[in-house]
């Protein structure tokens, strides 16, 4: 019988010198398709439904499962990808205990992200997982490990590790053409009259509902208090439709997208595997959105590396004037605009021209620049799609999605703490200066 991806795991499973587990992820479905499964369909996981239904046929995809633990969301998500009966579940481990799913899209809130991608690992899935990658750096450091044990590929979703500028970056940096980088920055800034993060409420959602009900909640089941990823509490409306708002289930604005801004800095300064920080300060606050919230609406965080350069990050909610993203180095200062733009420093005139293949003359110190296209990449679910396939390098692997979780989950902390924290790179875990 011809050799599937289905025939390859279940002869495996009876033999498993056969093949390993990282040659399971390069055998494709009948045809090449892949079948894929959701697990959790709010915003940004029925934004990803949606884009695997429309990219189907070109990419030769088929979502076969769908998976939320509230009905509405659930049977919504079962509609976009035309799911009957029990393809669409409100439990997680029918979706990974199916042999004809090869990966899953995690979209959970954060507190899930790391349990659900291992097992889901363990169980001879692939894994896209959205950003940030864990909830804690303990969870971060085990699903980095579970990756190289079991060989699986796991993607972490800060698309812009996808944008071919910081790829073009990277390969600027390693030639020397602006001198060693000694500091750098990012934010993410927005403004709003409701308040950051105050989505809609449905009214009649809740655990008090039946479970076939478009309103029902598995609240005991999204806390994860059995698992010890979050206290249980009452049913609080606010905390499931916004959890974004609380620090119980993920790291406020921190997490939710500084993540964007670090990962692709790290991938551009210190390669495809990131860097783990030296030391982490935050500051910042609740100063204008005084509501339930308990993660602050301004935050600034500065993270040193053992490389020898800082990163300086900002995401504040009440004002959307912002900073472009910035790399500098000794000779130059590299800007992202369309494509990359380097731009000499007047003292280092001369090195700059020469790392850039310039005239050493060719204008008065200090104007001279160099543009440099984006390199020409998929996007970042399509770039996961080819990894599964035939290998092609991640865009935001394990080892770049935990050690940006690490750095940020620092900053969140130091904020909390009001200290600075340092990294213990021999025991891994985070120090109090």
């Amino acid at each position: 019988m011809p050799m599937t991806r289905r025939t390859a795991l279940q002869a495996a499973a009876a033999s498993p010198l056969l093949l390993s587990a990282a040659s399971w992820a390069r055998v494709p479905g009948a045809n090449q398709r892949l079948n894929m499964a959701v697990i959790g369909t709010g915003g940004m996981g029925t934004s990803h439904l949606q884009r695997l239904v429309n990219r189907s046929d070109d990419d030769q995809v088929r979502v076969t499962r769908v998976c939320d633990v509230y009905r509405r969301r659930l049977d919504h998500a079962a509609s976009v990808a035309s799911l009957s009966g029990n393809a669409a579940t409100m439990e997680y481990r029918q979706v990974l205990d199916d042999p004809d799913v090869d990966a899953v899209v995690i979209a959970t809130p954060d507190h899930w992200h790391t349990r659900i991608a291992i097992e889901a690992m363990e169980a001879g899935k692939d894994v896209y997982c959205e950003k940030p990658l864990s909830h804690t750096i303990p969870q971060a450091l085990a699903c980095r490990d579970a990756v190289h044990r079991t060989g699986r590929t796991l993607q972490v979703g800060p698309q812009g590790t996808s944008d071919g500028a910081f790829w073009s970056a990277r390969r600027a940096i390693a030639e020397g053409r602006i001198g060693k980088p000694t500091w750098s920055q990012g934010a993410y800034c927005r403004n709003s009259r409701g308040g950051q993060f105050n989505w809609r409420i449905d009214p009649d959602a809740g655990p008090h509902n039946a479970p076939a009900d478009p309103g029902y909640v598995w609240w005991d089941r999204w806390l994860g208090h059995a698992h010890g990823l979050a206290p249980q509490i009452s049913w609080n409306p606010d905390h499931f439709f916004r959890f974004r708002k609380y620090l119980a289930y993920n790291g406020g604005l921190a997490t939710d997208l500084l993540y964007h801004k670090l990962a692709p800095l790290l991938l551009a300064i210190e390669g495809h595997h990131g860097a783990y920080p030296s030391r982490v300060v935050a500051s910042g606050g609740r100063y204008l959105e005084k509501d339930e919230r308990d993660i602050p609406d301004t935050f600034f965080m500065m993270v040193d590396y053992p490389g020898e350069h800082t990163v300086c990050l900002s995401s504040v909610m009440t004002n959307d004037d912002t900073w472009p993203t910035v790399i500098r180095g000794q000779y130059g200062t590299m800007a992202f605009h369309d494509g990359l733009t380097l731009s000499e420093q007047a003292p280092w005139s001369q090195e700059f021209r020469v790392a850039n293949g310039l005239e050493a003359d060719a204008s008065k110190p200090g104007h001279a620049t160099v543009n440099l296209p984006r390199d020409e990449r998929r996007d970042h679910m399509g770039n996961f799609l080819d990894a599964v396939r035939d290998g092609a390098p991640l865009a935001c692997n394990v080892d770049l999605g935990c050690a940006t979780m690490v750095a940020i989950k620092m900053g969140v902390d130091a904020w909390r703490e009001d200290r600075v924290l340092r990294w213990d790179a021999a025991r891994e875990v985070a120090i109090r200066a």
